[in-house]
């Protein structure tokens, strides 16, 4: 028993060192991304497609990785059993000068184990 209570610590150290690294996006310019925040400035509507084709890779990240990939969310909201959801505004957001009536938004819906479980453009 003693040998399993010294293993344990370096067993899970190197489980966690093993973690998903994080996708590379080529048809998003993940910087101008970053820094059009709520999709005020217009830089993320040209990025429309790209995003598209490129979303899934957002999968089984976990919300740390999602915001080291693609910055922090316009909008965060806690649903019940932990989930969470997370909106990026890809045409100008409500928050905006000239905000769009209906948003074009990236959702990413993460699960009560904190990994990206579902990723949409709507």
């Amino acid at each position: 028993m003693r040998y399993f209570n010294r293993l344990s610590p370096i067993v899970i150290v190197f489980i966690l060192a093993c973690g998903k690294s994080l996708p590379v996006f080529e048809a998003v310019n993940l910087n101008d991304w970053k820094a059009d925040t709520q999709g005020c400035a217009g830089k993320r509507s040209g990025m429309e497609q790209g995003i598209r084709e490129e979303k899934d890779k957002l999968l089984a990240l976990n919300e740390k990785q999602v915001i080291q990939l693609i910055g922090k969310p316009d909008q965060n909201e806690l649903y019940k059993r932990n989930q969470k959801f997370y909106t990026y505004f890809i045409t100008p957001g409500p928050s905006c000068e000239t905000p769009v009536g209906d948003a074009l938004r990236l959702i990413v819906r993460f699960n009560a184990m904190g990994l990206a479980n579902e990723v949409t453009v709507e």
